[in-house]
């Protein structure tokens, strides 16, 4: 389960109103009217099966999918290996609920996708977000910086998203994401309103730590990175992924499909990878210049011609010849 879905339980009761009954008149009978019975046991029924409707729907709607805004910033990512080993130091059975370093993301939205038909137009509701999302950035780069510690209930353990220009974008976005899903019949969304956070540890990961006296995160693990800046993280793709299929190699989620809304930041090494590869495909462009210009019959006759001055060629030794359209092919 994805971790805002797992944070705060939601109380399926709703309180209802019965029918209000009088029970004593300006004559001072006690006597309830049987009218009034009959409807206050109608009313009781009509709670009981508002109720039971509403913890069916509720145990029916187990989210599965969610959309995913993939954190790689080595710097992001490093900073809350650090912050994870320093609470690990601490107390060394929460090794087992920490967050893999390939899995860190903000989930935008959650979802249930019963079958490969649903998946499918999951994956075509994801791709009708693209104009919406470019529609609300008009053509800027959304930065998203991290910093402090969060929890929810105590049992999962975040990074916050500071505040800024930022947050109003990303709200606009979850809130299309979520429309887009819903009136293609993707049941979407919770109860609560979206709150992004990169989350780094989770108690439900590892819930015999329940029975050997881990019941919640003690705030003086993380205490001396409470308003700590862990970085920022340029948004320009947005995935599909599933949340029981099986993780990539690389610790990341089961992706179905994505989205690029933005440019991946550049930095060195992708600066020296793109010059080598422009090296290459230069050198790549040249080499076949060359061979297009030795297959040149009249190339190769002149290199013939070069090559063989001065000597006679007999008929017995034309076999021997170099032919050059074979070897260069």
């Amino acid at each position: 389960m994805s971790e805002e879905f797992e944070a705060n339980t939601m109380d399926p009761l709703v309180d209802l109103p019965f029918a209000t009954i009088d029970i004593k008149d300006d004559c001072g009978i006690t006597d309830v009217p049987q009218i009034n019975l009959k409807r206050s046991k109608e009313n009781e029924q009509i709670k009981s099966d508002q109720i039971k409707k509403k913890k069916k729907k509720q145990k029916d709607y187990q989210p599965n999918y969610f959309l995913s805004i993939p954190i790689t910033k080595k710097e992001i990512t490093g900073g809350i290996k650090i912050l994870q080993d320093a609470i690990t130091q601490q107390d060394q059975r929460l090794a087992k609920a920490m967050v893999g370093d390939g899995s860190f993301h903000i989930t935008l939205l959650v979802m249930q996708l019963l079958n490969e038909d649903e998946v499918n137009i999951g994956i075509d509701a994801l791709l009708e977000l693209k104009p919406f999302i470019e529609e609300i950035l008009r053509g800027k780069h959304l930065t998203l910086p991290f910093q402090g510690i969060g929890t929810f209930g105590n049992q999962v353990g975040f990074v916050k998203l500071a505040e800024g220009d930022h947050i109003n974008p990303l709200l606009e976005i979850a809130e299309i994401a979520k429309r887009t899903f819903q009136e293609k019949g993707i049941p979407a969304g919770d109860s609560r309103g979206f709150k992004p956070h990169l989350t780094f540890m989770k108690l439900s990961k590892a819930p015999w730590l329940r029975k050997n006296g881990v019941k919640k995160i003690d705030p003086e693990l993380y205490e001396k990175y409470i308003s700590h800046r862990f970085g920022e993280e340029m948004l320009y793709r947005i995935d599909l992924c599933s949340m029981l299929k099986k993780k990539q190699s690389n610790g990341y989620y089961h992706c179905e499909s994505s989205i690029v809304v933005g440019k991946k930041p550049i930095g060195i090494q992708d600066l020296i990878n793109e010059a080598l590869h422009q090296e290459r495909m230069g050198l790549k462009s040249k080499v076949k210049q060359i061979k297009e210009l030795l297959l040149k019959p009249e190339t190769q006759d002149k290199i013939r011609r070069e090559l063989f001055e001065g000597r006679l060629i007999n008929n017995s030794n034309q076999a021997n010849d170099v032919d050059f359209g074979m070897t260069l092919t």
